[in-house]
C-alpha cells in the first residue's frame, strides 16, 4: 500500500534523470546545429575570398578590362566566370568596372547593370567580405580589387547564397540527429540504472517515506550522541565524587554532585515551564548540554514559556533541532575562542514557533548560502562528520511543514520558523 500512496522514490529518481536527459540533449542539439551553421558561414567566407583573390590575380582579367570596350571584356570574361561557377561551390562570380558596372554575372540579363553591394573599400585597394542582398537573394560575398601598375582597374565579387549555406547545414542534420540519439540512449540507460538502484535500496516506498526513514535515523543518531555524552559526563562526575568520598573530602564530593544537579535542573525548569512543550526535544536539549561541555563549548538554552509547540512529529522535531545543534557544535569546536552555542525557542508572529541556533564558529561563506542546504553538499570532510544530509533534511522537513529556514551572519545563526500547533 505504501507504494501507492505517492510516486515512489525510484520513480522520482528515474523521472528526474529523464528530465535532465531531455534538457541536456535539447541543449546539445541546439549547440551542434549552431556550430554547424557557424562552421558553414566561416567556410563560405574563406572560399569566396579565396576564389575572388584567384580571379583578381589572373592576368587575362586585368588585360580584358583595360584593353578595350566593356562588351569585349564581357565576351572574354563571361565564359571564364561560368567555368569557375561550374567547378566550385561559388554561386556567382561578378567582375565589374570601377564604376560598379557588371561585366559578368550568373544571369546574362544582369550584365551591364550596377552591382548591388559594397565596393568602396575595394576601390581603395582593400578586400572585404559581407552579407548583402543582390539579384540572387541574400548571400555571403567577398570583393577583391584587380590591381595593375599600383592602381585599381576592376573589381571581382564571388559569393555563396544563404540558401546554399542552409542546404549545407541540412546535410549535417543526420550527424546531429545521430549524436542526439546516442546521448538520449546513454541518458535513458543512466536514468534506468539510477531508478533500478534506488528501487533496490528503497523498494517501492514513496519519496516521503524515504525522507521519514532518513529523519528517523537522524533523530536516533543525534539523540544517541546526546545520551552518550550525558552518560559519559555523569559517569565521570560519579567516579570523581566516589573518589573524593573515599579520601574523606565530603564537601567537595557534595559540591560536584550538587553542581551537576543544578545545571540539569535549570534546563529542566525551562523545558517544564513551556505551556505546550515537546518532551522529546527537551530530552534532546538536556543531552546536548554535556556533549557541548565535552567538546569545550559553552552551552546555553533559552526557552520562552510562551513558545508554542510546532506541528512537527517528535521524530522530525528532534531531527531538525538536533542537526542544527550538531552543526553549531562542529562549527564552534573548530572556531576561535571563546567557543559557544546558544539555542533559543520563542514565539513568532501568527502563533508560530521560532527556533534560533547560534554559534561562535567561522560562519558560512556568502557564496555557499544556498548550497549548504543541497543534499550531498558539506563543508566537512567525508565520513561520519561529513554527511551532507543534515541541512538538506532540515529544509525538507521544515518546508514540508509549511515553515522556513534561514541563515544569517555575525554571529552565524540558523533560524527556523514553524507553524504552531494552535496557529
Amino acid at each position: 500500500m505504501a507504494g501507492k500512496a505517492g510516486a515512489s522514490a525510484a520513480s522520482r529518481v528515474f523521472l528526474a534523470f529523464l528530465g535532465a536527459v531531455v534538457v541536456i540533449t535539447g541543449l546539445l542539439v541546439a549547440l551542434l546545429a549552431l556550430q554547424a551553421q557557424t562552421t558553414q558561414r566561416a567556410q563560405a567566407e574563406a572560399v569566396t575570398l579565396a576564389v575572388a583573390r584567384t580571379i583578381a590575380e589572373m592576368p587575362e582579367v586585368a588585360a580584358a578590362v583595360t584593353g578595350g570596350t566593356d562588351a569585349a571584356a564581357t565576351a572574354e570574361l563571361q565564359p571564364v566566370a561560368e567555368e569557375i561557377m561550374a567547378q566550385t561551390p561559388i554561386d556567382f562570380v561578378t567582375i565589374m568596372t570601377t564604376d560598379g558596372i557588371r561585366l559578368t554575372h550568373r544571369d546574362p540579363d544582369e550584365i551591364g547593370k550596377p552591382y548591388l553591394g559594397t565596393i568602396e573599400p575595394a576601390l581603395q585597394g582593400r578586400e572585404l567580405t559581407e552579407e548583402a542582398t543582390g539579384t540572387l537573394g541574400p548571400s555571403v560575398r567577398s570583393v577583391v580589387p584587380v590591381m595593375q601598375d599600383g592602381g585599381v582597374v576592376a573589381l571581382v565579387s564571388a559569393g555563396i547564397t544563404l540558401g546554399s549555406l542552409g542546404s549545407g547545414v541540412l546535410r549535417q542534420v543526420p550527424f546531429v540527429v545521430a549524436v542526439a540519439a546516442a546521448l538520449a540512449a546513454i541518458g535513458l540507460a543512466a536514468a534506468w540504472f539510477a531508478g533500478r538502484l534506488t528501487r533496490r535500496i528503497a523498494g517501492d516506498l514513496p519519496a516521503s517515506a524515504v525522507r521519514d526513514a532518513v529523519s528517523s535515523y537522524e533523530s536516533v543518531r543525534t539523540l544517541g550522541e546526546a545520551l552518550r555524552a550525558q552518560t559519559h559526563e555523569h559517569g565521570n562526575r560519579m567516579h570523581t565524587a566516589v573518589a573524593l568520598l573515599e579520601l574523606g573530602r565530603t564537601e567537595e564530593a557534595i559540591g560536584i554532585l550538587t553542581e551537576t544537579s543544578r545545571q540539569s535542573q535549570e534546563l529542566v525548569d525551562q523545558v517544564a515551564a513551556r505551556r505546550d512543550g515537546d518532551p522529546t526535544v527537551g530530552a534532546l536539549l538536556l543531552g546536548k548540554a554535556p556533549q557541548a561541555r565535552e567538546r569545550g563549548v559553552e552551552w546555553s538554552a533559552d526557552i520562552d514559556p510562551a513558545a508554542p509547540r510546532s506541528t512537527l512529529s517528535p521524530v522530525d522535531a528532534v531531527s531538525v533541532v538536533g542537526n542544527l545543534i550538531d552543526n553549531a557544535l562542529d562549527a564552534a569546536a573548530t572556531g576561535p575562542e571563546p567557543r559557544w552555542v546558544r539555542v533559543a525557542f520563542s514565539p513568532a508572529p501568527g502563533g508560530a514557533l521560532s527556533i534560533a541556533v547560534s554559534d561562535s564558529g567561522g560562519g558560512v561563506p556568502p557564496e555557499l548560502g544556498e548550497r549548504i542546504f543541497e543534499h550531498g553538499f558539506s563543508t566537512k570532510p567525508a565520513g561520519p562528520q561529513g554527511r551532507g544530509v543534515g541541512l538538506a533534511l532540515v529544509r525538507s522537513i521544515v518546508e514540508e511543514a509549511g515553515g522556513a529556514v534561514d541563515v544569517s551572519a555575525d554571529p552565524t545563526t540558523f533560524t527556523v520558523i514553524l507553524p504552531g500547533r494552535n496557529a
